[in-house]
């Protein structure tokens, strides 16, 4: 069995940065895909992004070139790295874990594939 638990959430200026972290207990990252989920008030829960077991990073469009995926094996952890936060990015914000091995990396997008998640931290970015 693998917890999960997500830290980093607060409160924000817009262009602001947060670094959210979901440490992992129970079975070493290594052999997971982490991924990155919100849900903002009213929405569903969407993909933010994901970081393969190589290494590889995928990102929602609306993120690109502001978040980072990355993890470290040896803390057992991984990190999303906001940068440039926008009122839109208010959202509750959920890790996840998987060890299928997908066909195709929209596989990832989608939360019922997950068997792992985090209890969620509340990202809120003020204008």
């Amino acid at each position: 069995q693998v917890q999960l638990v997500e830290s980093g959430g607060g409160l924000v200026q817009a262009g602001g940065s947060l670094r959210l972290s979901c440490a992992a207990s129970g079975r070493t990252l290594e052999s997971f895909i982490m991924t990155w989920f919100r849900q903002r008030p009213g929405k569903e829960r969407e993909f933010v992004g994901t970081i393969i077991r190589n290494g590889d990073t995928y990102y929602t469009d609306s993120v690109k070139g502001r978040f980072t995926i990355s993890r470290d094996n040896a803390e057992n952890t991984a990190y999303l790295r906001m940068n440039s936060l926008k009122p839109e990015d208010t959202a509750v914000y959920y890790c996840a874990a998987t060890t299928s091995i997908a066909v195709n990396i929209p596989y990832y997008y989608t939360p019922s594939n997950y068997e792992y998640w985090g209890q969620g931290t509340q990202v809120t970015v003020s204008s």
